[in-house]
């Protein structure tokens, strides 16, 4: 089951939208985590500098082959060992992974799917005790470049609330990450 979305635009586009590292150092993505996924990964813009990061294994779930086999390539090109690309309908069928088998979920850019609660649920499911899931999306502002329509745009108290209704804690604000997006982090 697709998502509803806003369309991906070319890598070189869409890699300018973001500052990973600012964004993994603002929702605790350390190089204390373990293993971790990365739902909707698209061209790796997240899963392939986390591999670089963490202690454990990327998981990158996409439902379209061509963006895994992109992915894919970058990951040998940069010989990125710990990181994995499966293509999965993970919003119909789940992750397939096993319960509390990791520390780490990323749910970017993905919030304004019509089964949000099912993402988060599965999010609970796969994450460890103390585990966390990052959430990140595009602010609420018809002036951002990208992002789905604002129609269907989560707003960050949106974000914060779903979370919750979850099952997960949220200690620390939601955070700013310029220039388009806003951020959360979840603990189960």
């Amino acid at each position: 089951m697709k998502t509803r979305e806003s369309g991906m635009p070319e890598e070189a586009v869409w890699s300018r939208f973001f500052d990973p590292e600012a964004i993994f150092d603002a929702l605790q993505l350390g190089a204390d985590t373990g293993d971790t996924v990365d739902f909707g990964c698209g061209y790796g813009t997240f899963a392939l500098p986390a591999a670089r990061r963490i202690c454990g294994t990327v998981i990158g779930f996409d439902i379209e082959a061509e963006m895994i086999g992109i992915s894919r390539q970058r990951a040998r090109d940069a010989s990125l060992p710990n990181v994995r690309f499966e293509q999965r309908d993970f919003v119909a069928e789940g992750s397939g992974l096993a319960d509390r088998s990791v520390d780490y979920v990323m749910h970017f850019n993905i919030l304004h799917a019509e089964e949000r609660m099912r993402l988060l649920r599965e999010a609970r499911r796969i994450l460890a005790p103390g585990g966390r899931v990052g959430i990140i999306h595009w602010n609420h502002d018809p002036k951002t470049p990208r992002g789905p329509s604002m129609e269907i745009r989560p707003r960050p108290g949106d974000c914060h609330r779903w979370v919750i209704e979850a099952g997960f804690t949220v200690t620390d604000p939601i955070v700013n990450l310029p220039p388009y997006h806003y951020g959360l982090v979840g603990r189960k």
